[in-house]
């Protein structure tokens, strides 16, 4: 690798001190390397300009936690560029490589001693009737959440056009395995090797004795119909992508998700298996 474009949250990375470091160690090694401050430039969803990120990027690094590499990854989401995550908080499934770590990390990178993942990803599509709404990409997950106040959610679910069942619920999540380890993991859900490709549904505090989550192919298509309330009155809800993204989806609207063709490669450079990483983060 040759070209480097370094992402850092500088909410964590006081000073973009972090940031510096790398830069000025890979251009000391005849490299070039961008920083962007990120957080600080953010205007509306995006966390980069992605302007500034060049044609021949070979590896964008991302300092902060996972919730900064997944920002990241959707404003680059058309840019075939491995992502490297350096945490600057806790161990992350995604951002694993530690602070203290980063040399050899980078030394890694220069000597292109590193596998590529690449992860699936989620492509949702909302619709009013014909129309169509929203069209956004998720590498962790879609969540279908209450809006505004204290609600039920009531919704059915149909899988390749069959009916599946009619939640009611606080929420839904449709989650890759990448995101198994998310809000998809808080709501009870599977925890799955990052590597596979499938697709899954759990439901946030379902209002009854269906509370199972659901596992996919990667094949199928979910789609999600709002319903009335139990009053008959209209629900408001939001589809939320990856944490950020927000999508409003009212009665009668849907919402259809279904692999996308689009992956994001991950930078791997430990040997830690999921499994250890897992069992650290359980022991927290």
């Amino acid at each position: 690798m040759e070209h480097f474009y370094v992402i850092t949250n500088a909410s964590k990375d006081t000073g973009l001190k972090t940031a510096g470091f790398v830069r000025d160690y890979l251009i000391s090694q005849g490299k070039t390397c961008v920083v962007d401050a990120g957080i600080e430039n953010r205007t509306g969803e995006s966390y980069t300009d992605i302007t500034r990120v060049s044609e021949d990027t070979d590896c964008v690094i991302v300092l902060g936690g996972d919730g900064t590499l997944l920002q990241a990854a959707a404003d680059l989401g058309d840019r075939d560029i491995p992502f490297l995550g350096i945490n600057l908080g806790t161990l992350g499934f995604l951002a694993e490589v530690n602070v203290s770590d980063i040399e050899e990390a980078l030394d890694q990178l220069i000597r292109d001693d590193f596998l590529i993942e690449k992860r699936m990803m989620l492509l949702g599509k909302s619709y009013a009737g014909e129309e169509k709404l929203d069209e956004t990409r998720a590498l962790n997950d879609i969540v279908i959440t209450r809006k505004g106040s204290l609600q039920i959610i009531y919704f059915n679910i149909y899988v390749n056009g069959q009916f599946l069942h009619r939640y009611h619920a606080d929420g839904i999540i449709v989650a890759t395995p990448t995101g198994s380890t998310g809000y998809n993991l808080s709501a009870g859900g599977p925890v799955v090797e990052p590597k596979a490709s499938l697709i899954l549904i759990s439901p946030i505090c379902p209002h009854s004795m269906q509370n199972r989550s659901i596992v996919l192919s990667p094949d199928d298509t979910v789609t999600i119909e709002i319903e009335k309330s139990r009053d008959g009155s209209e629900q408001e809800v939001e589809a939320i992508f990856d944490g950020s993204h927000k999508v409003a989806l009212r009665t009668g609207n849907k919402l259809i998700i279904k692999k996308s063709e689009r992956t994001t490669g991950i930078v791997k450079l430990s040997q830690m298996s999921f499994l250890e990483i897992l069992h650290r983060k359980m022991s927290d």
